[in-house]
């Protein structure tokens, strides 16, 4: 399960994964990320919020970096994780070494509220 909200207004992307997810879902999602993109301006956050996930195929991997690809292409200035569980980071600290521009600030948070209150409170 997931799904992809942009907010324009906020300047941000969120993405959310949840369940069991899918190389088709991942597909599915970059799908609609390549659609949502050009709703928001250069220097936009990217929320991805997997509180709710349980599992995520290794085969995603692929779709999750053409993900962080098209963001960085797109002008993406900050990355916002939600990991509750540090144990669950299904290799998205990685492929953010390979697939982000060193300019991207990425930072993991353990709650949605936290990831709340840096949106709230600081600008990128």
């Amino acid at each position: 399960m997931f799904s992809v909200k942009p907010d324009p207004d906020r300047n941000t992307l969120a993405i959310f994964y949840g369940d069991i997810v899918t190389p088709d879902e991942t597909r599915r999602c970059a799908d609609e990320v390549r659609l949502a993109l050009p709703l928001l301006r250069p220097g936009f956050r990217v929320v991805v919020d997997l509180t709710a996930l349980r599992s995520m195929d290794l085969a995603c991997s692929a779709r999750i970096a053409e993900i962080m690809e098209m963001c960085n292409e797109a002008g993406v200035a900050e990355v916002l994780r939600i990991i509750p569980d540090p144990t669950r980071d299904i290799g998205l600290q990685i492929l953010s070494l390979f697939h982000y521009d060193n300019d991207v600030y990425v930072r993991t948070c353990a709650s949605a509220a936290e990831a709340n209150d840096l949106l709230a409170t600081e600008t990128v």
